[in-house]
């Protein structure tokens, strides 16, 4: 794996960031959007690797308003204020609830000092409140913005979180999927994340496999090139699947099971998040396993 960043995948297609965080901009003939807006931590790193690359984004896309996900937004706004957010249906009434706030807070807080324990210190201090998304554009499943040459297909893809889209742009055949294959620990496994629906999360990564990329953006420890495209679909939808037999198969109380996969998967990358986060995410797991 390339940690050097930014790189770039194809024509039109870079990743930047570091490898906790990922984003994408995307560069047509008429315009450019960058997909993912990361977290406060690394935007100034990623705005220095935009102007190293001469982009200026035109459109900021969220793909879905988890804290480690949306957090970077009000910087880069800052920086591009012309630019216009893209967002999917969901995602500003998920992000404005009161837990959503405080959750939002805490988690960017400890993001910041995971980097900067990483040698990555953040450009700026945390974020006090959620960035908003009042005037932001709510991408529909199927909606489509030309970029000139380049077109940014919008997937409403749900199982993971409110709000939640995925990009595929068909002429590159590449796919910026966010969380969709769970959370990767390159070579050593996945946590599965289908914290709002099993059958939806698994039904979604049938879909995305579909339309067979070449290239696949992930949120975090990406992107996937080529042969390890298939086998990450595979892992990912064969790991979601023990896990829910995991479950289902287990008579103990919930509480005690998800304490157990919290123990087992609260390490290395995933410290990035709080383990109250952490510990959430597995009770989400045990309940949606369930239903």
């Amino acid at each position: 794996m390339n940690n050097s960043f930014p790189q770039k995948l194809t024509d039109g297609l870079w990743v930047v960031g570091n490898y906790y965080f990922n984003l994408y901009a995307v560069k047509g003939e008429q315009a450019i959007a960058l997909i993912e807006v990361g977290v406060s931590a690394v935007v100034d790193s990623v705005m220095s690797q935009l102007d190293t690359l001469r982009l200026s984004p035109s459109f900021l896309v969220v793909t879905h308003p988890h804290s480690d996900h949306i957090t970077g937004l009000e910087g880069l706004q800052q920086k591009y204020p012309q630019a216009l957010v893209v967002t999917g249906e969901g995602a500003r009434d998920f992000l404005m609830h009161p837990k959503a706030i405080a959750n939002l807070i805490v988690e960017d807080r400890h993001m910041s000092d995971f980097l900067a324990g990483h040698d990555l210190p953040p450009g700026r201090p945390p974020v006090q409140e959620p960035p908003s998304l009042e005037n932001a554009l709510v991408a529909q499943d199927g909606d489509e913005m030309d970029l000139g040459g380049l077109t940014l297909r919008f997937l409403s893809i749900k199982g993971h979180s409110p709000g939640k889209i995925v990009v595929h742009i068909p002429e590159i055949e590449a796919l910026i999927l966010s969380d969709s294959l769970g959370f990767r620990f390159p070579g050593r496994g996945v946590f599965p994340l289908f914290l709002t629906s099993y059958a939806e999360y698994v039904e979604g990564l049938d879909r995305l496999e579909s339309l067979r990329p070449r290239i696949v953006g992930v949120a975090h420890q990406g992107p996937l090139m080529g042969d390890e495209i298939s086998a990450a679909f595979h892992q990912s939808r064969t790991r979601a699947e023990e896990m829910r037999n995991r479950i289902m198969n287990d008579s103990r109380p919930d509480h005690e099971i998800a304490a157990e996969i919290f123990q087992e998967f609260y390490k290395d990358e995933l410290t990035m998040y709080t383990e109250d986060n952490i510990m959430t995410c597995a009770k989400l797991l045990v309940k949606r396993a369930r239903e």
